[in-house]
């Protein structure tokens, strides 16, 4: 069965839900901790926000990150089934210094795939605790990981898990780090 793509920008979106929820931009600024003129920018697509600010976001309008995110046009054979490299769904801006894919055809499975790239000398800006398992595989780089309080080093061909714990990602080093990630249930 073939699915019209997602025409929606992140802004419209945005803009739509918190319209719908009868949010004024400056109380949901307030809200996040920003300006109302960042606020105006986001919704009118001249500025994208951090996956920090999406999960705040979402939070706001009692919504999932996932629906902020159109699904990536693919021909009618490969819908549900495969993602192009070029067809990836970015989650966020990268402002942060972690760009995000998700590589799950859609979120209607139990877990999601995600891959990640860690920017040389970047790090999370919060401590990060959600109700999830996760699984990820470091595929290149190395990254630091501090998961309830522990602090580790990861390195290519290492994987490691996270089940409901707080945890936060530093990589301090020269070389982006590189991880798919395995999350149950889907966050995105």
């Amino acid at each position: 069965m073939f699915h019209a793509p997602h025409t929606a920008t992140l802004g419209a979106d945005l803009r739509a839900l918190r319209k719908a929820r009868g949010i004024t931009l400056a109380a949901l600024a307030g809200d996040l901790g920003r300006s109302v003129g960042w606020l105006s920018q986001v919704e009118r697509d001249l500025s994208q926000p951090s996956i920090t600010d999406l999960r705040h976001i979402a939070a706001r309008l009692g919504i999932p990150v996932s629906m902020l995110f159109g699904q990536a046009p693919a021909p009618a054979a490969e819908s549900g089934h495969v993602v192009r490299k070029g067809a990836r769904r970015p989650i966020g801006s990268g402002a942060a210094g972690l760009v995000e894919e998700l590589l799950s055809p859609d979120l209607t499975d139990a877990f999601e795939m995600v891959h990640s790239t860690f920017q040389p000398h970047s790090r999370i800006g919060e401590t990060v605790t959600r109700p999830t398992q996760e699984v990820a595989y470091l595929v290149s780089g190395k990254l630091d990981l501090v998961i309830a309080g522990q602090r580790f080093t990861i390195h290519p061909g290492d994987s490691f898990r996270i089940r409901g714990e707080p945890f936060e990602w530093i990589n301090p080093y020269d070389q982006p780090a590189v991880a798919i990630w395995v999350i149950a249930p889907p966050v995105y």
